[in-house]
């Protein structure tokens, strides 16, 4: 995560106060219900287009109607892909003689598991629904070959072993997980000559390495955990075929097989992994390449005629079809600015029974749409609505919100002040954010407001800081992995991701993330989830009811400038011209004053309780869109935010002015001008619209004070 050094302190945020509704928002959280919410949802494994996905769509819906709340479902029909047949076993392996001698040694086939045994110690992993580690949109094939290691198959490590002269072509690439997304590793060992790939999960990562494994001494990861996931690539999120519209009954899909993954993929833990490089007898990889395992990390196996070393046979069989699934929309209508909203989100789907991923963020979510309910029924309902979502089908792809943005993306851009997401969102007591500059400042605002889980200050004293010996708190960037991505990287919505971790322990996408694991792991008191609830009540009540909505111009002039000035020092790394980058620095700095006045006006308005016009309200609507490129990214039209987007190589990061910085990447001199002259273009349309905000604002004292 991208950390940025921001101009707001303790002090400023303390000024403040906390306001009334904020502090009864965050007092209604309660970790009683959160627990009860936590045990209904993770019952039973509901992965997307499953009978238990469709259950938990009914389970979460029913939930929202007993709040009272006005309750969608939003029915999709997506190209989701399902597993149907896989093997991995190593072909010609040694078994050595028995100890007493009474079995000669012999060659044979070992099949290697892939997926994790039951546990005695927790039922749920017994459930028949649970299903074997794969990795969805793996391509279908039957692969026999040697094996090479790639270490975490980026970029950097692919290019290593060309430079190293080890030949790749037809073989199977074996990847530890990190690094980069799962699927980059797939694209490149594809484009790299691999026939198929292995990745597993490495101890020094995620397992003993980093402390006692589940359930024996405890959370992390043991040598039979599988991490699932999806391996899509794509220049866009949502459903493969229906880029830009809403997937739904009796859309004409665009066909896609060429942009899919091509080779067979299988995720297996490290017991497996094992197997697989101790029998490896080619040169030593790296040193930065060791992993935690007992065993010698080889690039390859033996490449002398008699010793052919470890061989693999991989078969995958995956059919790819429309399933159905469901958003769950749920809406409490705002008192005075009903048209404007707020969207509270996280996904419901999950590979497995998903205690941590994604539930320990929908329960959080679901606590705070009871919280909301409650206090509108006692009278105290926000100024603006609020929306509360449950995604769909987000673990294949980020596809059940890309959807829904789709629909609605020009309502979006015009009247949703803020989106919340918290994806995975109470994995502990360490809470931190991500956020679009326009939020940053209101996010601590709200983290000021909330007590610290010891009761000795606020969540804001427990925010990472910059440095260990600055006070300014850090807040990261937001561009890839869940359910912000439409919002912010097409619809331009100001948006905020709410984490909380520092649990000693990973089940991530296993048959072991389950409430038993969870509670074991995080707390079975549900103070996390408490915390981060409180966050999010804190922020929502804050954004819906109050006339600015969070908008902080001056902070996001701030945030321009420092980005700009770190592209010329990249531009100037990579011997580039940056004069022009140096310009739009300059350029930015000079409506600061402006964007001050800005800020100053709209703070004035807010703390008289004044409700801002629909001329207003459009002018700070045009400010917050004003990085939209018409046409879209170059290279990547989907995307539509000159400030951010998902990084293209790892899936995961953020790239910060994207179009600027990928042409300092590739040293391309033609498209650094192009790009350079483009965000010229949206910081002229940005001083307009704070012109006009300015404009609006005066108007709006001059009328007061007749």
């Amino acid at each position: 995560m991208t950390l940025l050094t921001l101009s707001i302190s303790a002090a400023l945020c303390a000024q403040n106060g906390v306001d009334p509704f904020v502090a009864q928002a965050v007092e209604k959280v309660s970790r009683t219900e959160l627990a009860a919410m936590h045990t209904l949802l993770a019952v039973e494994p509901h992965v997307a287009g499953s009978v238990g996905d469709a259950r938990e769509i009914e389970r979460i819906a029913k939930a929202f109607v007993d709040y009272g709340l006005i309750v969608e479902i939003d029915r999709l029909e997506l190209l989701l892909p399902r597993p149907k047949e896989s093997v991995l076993e190593i072909v010609d392996a040694e078994f050595p003689a028995s100890a007493d001698g009474t079995i000669a040694p012999r060659r044979g086939v070992l099949p290697l598991a892939i997926t994790e045994p039951n546990l005695a110690i927790d039922p749920q992993t017994a459930h028949p629904d649970l299903n074997v580690g794969w990795n969805a949109w793996s391509g279908s094939g039957d692969v026999e070959a040697a094996v090479v290691y790639v270490n975490y198959g980026t970029r950097e490590d692919f290019a290593q072993l060309a430079s190293l002269g080890v030949d790749t072509k037809g073989k199977i690439a074996l990847a530890r997980y990190g690094g980069n997304f799962r699927g980059y590793k797939a694209k490149f060992a594809h484009d790299a000559g691999f026939a198929a790939l292995v990745i597993f999960t490495d101890p020094a990562d995620t397992g003993s390495g980093q402390g006692g494994v589940w359930p024996e001494s405890g959370g992390w990861a043991n040598d039979t955990c599988i991490q699932r996931g999806s391996l899509l690539t794509l220049p866009y999120p949502g459903d493969p075929g229906t880029p830009g519209r809403k997937s739904v009954a009796g859309i004409v899909r665009a066909p896609t097989e060429e942009l899919l993954p091509k080779i067979p993929v299988q995720p297996i833990g490290y017991a497996a992994a094992r197997e697989i490089l101790s029998r490896m007898k080619g040169a030593i990889a790296p040193a930065s390449w060791i992993g935690g395992l007992p065993c010698a990390y080889r690039l390859t196996s033996d490449a002398s005629e008699s010793d052919v070393g470890v061989r693999l046979r991989l078969k995958i069989v995956q059919e790819r079809v429309v399933q159905s699934t469901a958003n769950v929309i749920a809406r409490l209508e705002g008192a005075t600015i009903p048209e404007e909203f707020v969207v509270v989100g996280c996904h419901h789907d999950a590979w497995c029974f998903g205690a941590a991923d994604p539930l320990a963020g929908t329960i959080c979510m679901m606590e705070s749409a009871r919280d909301f309910a409650l206090l509108a029924k006692e009278g105290k309902r926000a100024d603006r609505t609020i929306v509360f979502a449950a995604w769909g089908a987000e673990e294949y792809g980020i596809v059940g919100s890309t959807e829904w943005v789709e629909g609605l993306e020009r309502e979006l851009s015009a009247r949703c002040v803020a989106y919340i997401n918290l994806d995975m969102a109470a994995m502990g007591l360490k809470p931190s954010f991500a956020a679009s500059p326009w939020l940053r400042d209101e996010v601590l605002r709200a983290a000021s407001a909330v007590p610290a889980p010891d009761g000795d200050g606020t969540a804001f004293d427990l925010l990472p800081r910059v440095s260990p010996e600055s006070a300014t708190r850090a807040i990261g960037e937001l561009g890839g992995g869940s359910d912000y991505v439409a919002f912010w990287c097409r619809a331009l919505v100001p948006s905020v991701a709410i984490y909380s971790g520092g649990s000693a322990g990973n089940s991530y996408h296993s048959n072991y993330d389950t409430v038993a694991w969870y509670q074991a792991t995080v707390g079975a008191d549900y103070r996390a989830a408490e915390l981060v609830t409180r966050l999010t009540n804190a922020f929502v009540a804050r954004m819906s009811n109050k006339s600015v909505a969070g908008f902080a111009a001056a902070s996001t002039i701030e945030t321009l400038s420092a980005r700009l000035t770190a592209a010329v020092r990249r531009a100037n790394d990579a011997k580039l011209p940056s004069r022009a980058i140096e310009a739009l620095a300059i350029r930015v700095d000079a409506i600061g004053a402006l964007a001050s006045q800005c800020d100053e006006a709209l703070r004035v308005l807010d703390a008289e309780g004044k409700t801002l016009d629909a001329q207003t309200r459009a002018a700070l609507a045009a400010c917050r869109i004003a990085f939209k490129a018409p046409h879209g990214l170059n290279g990547r039209p989907w995307f539509s935010n000159l400030y951010a987007a998902t990084d293209r190589f790892t899936g995961y990061g953020t790239s910060v002015l994207p179009e600027i910085s990928e042409a300092i990447e590739d040293a391309d001199v033609a498209r650094l001008a192009i790009a350079t002259a483009r965000f010229d273009e949206a910081v002229l349309r940005l001083e307009s619209a704070f012109t006009a905000l300015h404009s609006s604002l005066a108007r709006a004292r001059a009328q007061r004070k007749v």
